[in-house]
């Protein structure tokens, strides 16, 4: 197929959700028809999932730059810049008017099942990067339909792939078939329903991260009104310094606040930590209870209820006709790992990045957003922007923009506090999303693609 035709197709972006809809806004800046496909029936249909949980950044931080240009036409009016919005206020006060603006370029109910160059399997070297791209996809009503792109952005996240108990990154023996009193998920305990199921019961939080704070928060507030209910912390490793978090030295002053009440969750008495316990099975008791058993062989007495917040990893089963080049560990693009690598890296010293670190062998792919960062969980909404912005700028042959980072960070870094920390409401959520996220940075301009500035560190 010869270029002017390629370029009359359009550029195909999977997800619609925050930084899905910022590719198709900046693809409409530069001129470029997208075609976003979502698999849900709404906007952000992953976010909507966490609508009770309250982000770390403010709206200020939350709304792409191309994104509100459009909005700006219909009479859209910004949030307050300094207020924290919850998932659902995100989704419903912004990322569902910015579909709307889009129009059809955004098509919901569509799963894409498969994507790869028209003609052309993974192995096959002729002709490769003048083929377009075929995008195979199914409806809600299991119509199959085909779709010719001249790119793929995937934006499809990690929400759908959340990581198991066990710890070798397996499911634990028996999991599968305890499936009915296992979540995955931060509990609403404003639902009803959800209310219900936890109440006076056990439960094992398994995870160490913001999401496993606010669960242990927020069942401690759920065990002063409802009698025996009771939480226990299943960690992988020892309680150290670290543990909590940054406590009142956090530079997320949030994420500090929901260490300290995890803290004060277990000091009072309302959970138990079960330390350097790493699981290898979930068995059943006499009473049909479950019992998390660890490899060397310990048993806590027995749950009714199990959370697991272990963690995202991205689904690459539609990519497998794609030829990427990924981080063995992490899974994310070989030139991004490194920087972004959890073992070295916070988001504090995660630095803008764009098109070059994006790359794969496969020309004109890209994964961009939390798919981006594979297992690691540093991402931040606003590198999630400017990584659509410079990918936009790229396949509109503009490189010099590619490559100019026009991200600048706030003075006072996205550090401001939300949610626990200056909620009077202590039933509010905070805890970082896996959208979302805050961190802090002292101002920067550089340049993509030539080496990471020098950071003052700073942790997310």
């Amino acid at each position: 197929m010869n270029a002017p035709i390629a370029d009359q197709l359009p550029v195909v972006v999977i997800g619609a959700g925050p930084i899905g809809l910022a590719a198709a806004a900046h693809l409409v800046e530069r001129g470029i028809e997208p075609l976003v496909l979502e698999a849900g029936p709404t906007a952000a249909t992953a976010v909507r999932d966490w609508s009770h949980v309250r982000l770390f950044s403010t709206w200020a931080e939350l709304v792409d730059p191309a994104a509100e240009k459009l909005l700006a036409l219909t009479g859209w009016i910004r949030p307050d810049g300094t207020m924290y919005p919850t998932g659902g206020d995100w989704a419903e006060r912004y990322l569902q008017p910015l579909a709307d603006v889009l129009g059809n370029r955004v098509r919901f109910g569509v799963t894409v099942t498969g994507a790869a160059r028209a003609g052309r399997d993974r192995i096959v070297d002729s002709g490769r990067d003048e083929q377009p791209f075929t995008v195979h996809l199914t409806h809600a009503d299991g119509r199959e339909e085909r779709i010719t792109a001249r790119a793929v952005i995937d934006a499809s996240g990690t929400w759908s792939v959340p990581g198991p108990i066990g710890a070798d990154g397996l499911p634990a023996l028996g999991e599968r078939a305890a499936a009915e009193h296992i979540s995955y998920r931060v509990p609403d305990l404003t639902d009803p329903a959800v209310r219900a199921r936890y109440a006076g019961r056990r439960i094992a939080v398994v995870g160490s991260g913001a999401s496993a704070f606010t669960a242990l928060a927020s069942l401690a507030d759920l065990a002063k009104d409802e009698d025996g209910t009771y939480a226990v912390w299943i960690l992988r490793r020892g309680i150290g310094a670290g543990t909590y978090g940054g406590g009142e030295s956090d530079e997320l002053p949030a994420r500090g606040a929901l260490g300290l009440r995890a803290k004060a969750a277990v000091e009072a008495g309302h959970a138990t930590a079960a330390t350097g316990f790493r699981t290898e099975a979930v068995e059943r008791s006499a009473d049909g209870r479950l019992v998390l058993v660890a490899e060397d062989g310990r048993r806590p007495d027995p749950v009714d209820e199990i959370v697991v917040l272990t963690g995202f990893r991205p689904d690459l089963s539609f990519l497998s006709e794609i030829r990427l080049g990924l981080d063995e560990r992490l899974q994310a693009p070989t030139a991004l790992a490194p920087l972004i690598d959890p073992n070295v890296h916070s988001c504090g010293t995660v630095y803008p990045h764009g098109v070059n670190e994006l790359s794969h062998p496969e020309k004109d792919v890209y994964l961009v957003g939390m798919k981006s960062y594979g297992r690691a969980p540093t991402f931040l909404a606003m590198t999630g922007y400017e990584q659509v912005r410079s990918i936009a700028a790229s396949l509109a042959g503009d490189q010099e923009a590619a490559e100019r980072v026009e991200l600048t960070l706030p003075e006072t870094g996205v550090c401001g506090g939300a949610g626990l920390f200056d909620d009077s409401d202590p039933d509010s959520d905070a805890a970082r999303s896996g959208e979302g996220g805050g961190c802090c940075a002292a101002p920067t301009t550089l340049q993509i693609g030539i080496g990471a500035p020098a950071t003052s560190g700073g942790g997310c």
